[in-house]
């Protein structure tokens, strides 16, 4: 089968707060760099930036040089205000977490090549973390670090113990005590890595709120975000937006032109000038999407139409036989040899 990587945007900031990580994690900056074979200047360039393989390899590099066990907790432990990105610390200016994960969402480009899935139950939020390349899986650590994050954010901003209500950490990752302790729940293991916690401890007020400090924030945030989706085409805008608006049923041309800022009409003439056309890109985008479940998880065909933005198993069944000639079933018994 011909790659199917869905990479919408090329390169991603790292930043600087992070050799505050590593020097307490007791590692060498430049040895790690190098044995990431990562530019050496990395943390001194302006215009630094990682693709995803890159950002994969400086994690998995981390987590061979620390050495310890359950070093995601271990870099959980050392977060603090000082190593924030500046979108994470506009967060802490949010009013509570489940606002503080709307913001990040929409500037997490800036941080990594990272997409957050937000779902509210009766009583619940839950958080889900997908990587934008699909192809290459990523550390099962960063995954863990991702979701713990959040947690330790939330905490950070009210100043209390608050626990997860549930998580399922990846199965690469190793069983340690000290995730239970962390979380304050027992992780479960599996292929839809999340963490959820309580809705009313989502909507617990942030004591470090402070809205005119997120005015002094966001547009310098969007700024940032404009100059990074300028340097992809419509195309690759359009697939990253779609990857975003697909599992919510909202991957229409009018829900991505308004999620570009752009009309309905330039999206299509702009979309023309590059050689495409809305519907076929998202037929695309859906059976890279339709692939990457199939292959790399056992979720049930209900649930992968749901994801898809299919209101029933038959739609997405009809879809995926004009995009492959075969059923899910065959091209799940296929991936599995």
């Amino acid at each position: 089968r011909r790659n199917r990587a869905i990479a919408p945007m090329n390169r991603f900031a790292i930043s600087p707060g992070w050799q505050v990580v590593m020097v307490d994690l007791g590692l060498r900056v430049d040895e790690l760099l190098r044995r990431a074979q990562l530019p050496a200047d990395l943390f001194t360039r302006p215009e630094n930036g990682l693709t995803t393989r890159e950002y994969f390899r400086l994690w998995r590099a981390m987590e061979d040089m620390a050495n310890t066990p359950a070093v995601a907790l271990r870099i959980l432990d050392l977060l603090s205000v000082e190593t924030f990105d500046p979108p994470l610390f506009a967060a802490l200016c949010s009013p509570n977490l489940e606002i503080a994960l709307r913001r990040i969402g929409q500037f997490k480009p800036l941080i990594g090549p990272v997409r957050l899935r937000v779902s509210h139950e009766a009583d619940a939020l839950t958080l889900a973390v997908d990587f934008l390349e699909r192809d290459i899986p990523p550390p099962g650590m960063l995954v863990a670090a991702e979701l713990g994050f959040f947690v330790k954010l939330a905490r950070l901003a009210t100043r209390t113990e608050l626990p997860a209500r549930a998580v399922t950490l990846p199965r690469d990752v190793s069983p340690d005590p000290g995730y239970a302790r962390f979380f304050g729940v027992t992780p479960r293991y599996g292929d839809a890595p999340s963490v959820s916690v309580a809705l009313q401890d989502a909507r617990r007020p942030f004591v470090t709120a402070n809205h005119a400090m997120w005015q002094i924030f966001e547009p310098d945030l969007r700024r940032r975000l404009d100059a990074l989706s300028a340097d992809a085409g419509i195309v690759e805008r359009v697939r990253a937006a779609l990857l975003e608006l697909i599992p919510g049923g909202l991957a229409t041309a009018d829900g991505v032109a308004q999620t570009l800022a752009i009309s309905k009409r330039t999206l299509q003439r702009r979309l023309g000038d590059e050689g495409a056309n809305f519907k076929t890109l998202l037929a695309e985008v859906r059976e890279k999407l339709a692939w990457h479940y199939l292959d790399r998880s056992d979720l049930p065909y209900s649930q992968i139409a749901f994801l898809l933005g299919y209101q029933d198993p038959n739609s997405f069944f009809r879809a995926f036989n004009e995009w492959t000639g075969m059923t899910p079933d065959t091209a799940r018994s296929r991936t599995a040899h």
